[in-house]
């Protein structure tokens, strides 16, 4: 059995962060094993409090897994602070393995979940991963990446490793279409799916991530598993269980390997 490994924070609302990761890795048969960079109080309204982690002890959660496991991926999100990063980036330079990073640091609904000066060390990760794929306000604060401006798009093409920018929804005569597009070098890949309007959307782009991560774990190349792990939030969106009061988490149940081809 493949062994992968989620370098994330913790969602005690189980929709989202290393929570959502695990499920995904299940559902798609690799095994998976974690660090947590930091303990987040949150629901399905909102995060209310968040307490990091040491950086030593993130080091030691790391060093821990890769001493005893064959780790074949590694998928990288919320890490909130510079110390944490620098810790993370002198732990997997040397990995000569798949790393999908997932810069977490402004949510969906515009909250931000990165320190302030810890913006530009984050960038110094971009140089040891398979690929980084933030939402449409992360890349805008990353690259200047704007939607339909295609001058905007010169800072995304310029990175060392793809770039999977998110979270676009384009009308098309025969319906709505989610689109997400993958930039590297001058080349440019488009994956989509039937847009699915729902509330339902917690913890979309950690699973999205995760499982493209556990995917490239299990051999697919990097745009196998891109639609692979498109089509499982897909199916996953629409069974969502429907609990919380805010925005719902996805059905990890509902894809997987066999489903999601």
């Amino acid at each position: 059995m493949k062994v992968v490994m989620s370098i994330a924070g913790s969602d005690c609302g189980g929709g989202a962060g290393i929570q959502a990761d695990l499920k995904t890795f299940e559902a798609f048969g690799v095994f998976g094993t974690s660090a947590i960079t930091v303990l987040t109080a949150q629901n399905t309204m909102g995060v209310s409090d968040i307490f990091e982690i040491s950086p030593d002890f993130v080091r030691a959660q790391i060093r821990a897994i890769v001493k005893d496991f064959d780790v074949s991926a590694i998928k990288i999100g919320m890490l909130y602070s510079k110390e944490i990063i620098v810790s993370v980036r002198e732990l997997i330079a040397s990995l000569n393995i798949p790393i999908v990073f997932d810069p977490v640091f402004i949510s969906k609904a515009g909250s931000t979940l990165l320190q302030p000066d810890a913006l530009e060390e984050m960038k110094t990760l971009f140089q040891h991963v398979t690929l980084i794929t933030p939402n449409a306000y992360e890349a805008h604060a990353l690259f200047g990446y704007e939607f339909g401006d295609s001058a905007s798009l010169e800072q995304t093409r310029k990175q060392k490793c793809p770039v999977l920018i998110k979270n676009h929804v384009l009308e098309l005569p025969t319906g709505k279409m989610s689109l997400d597009q993958l930039f590297f070098g001058n080349q440019k890949r488009i994956f989509q799916t039937p847009y699915i309007d729902t509330t339902n959307l917690h913890g979309t782009g950690c699973s999205y991530s995760s499982a493209i991560t556990a995917n490239l774990a299990l051999g697919h190349t990097l745009e196998e598993s891109i639609q692979i792990a498109k089509n499982f939030i897909n199916a996953a969106l629409l069974s969502a269980p429907n609990i919380g009061h805010g925005a719902g988490p996805i059905n990890h149940k509902a894809g997987g390997k066999e489903v999601c081809r």
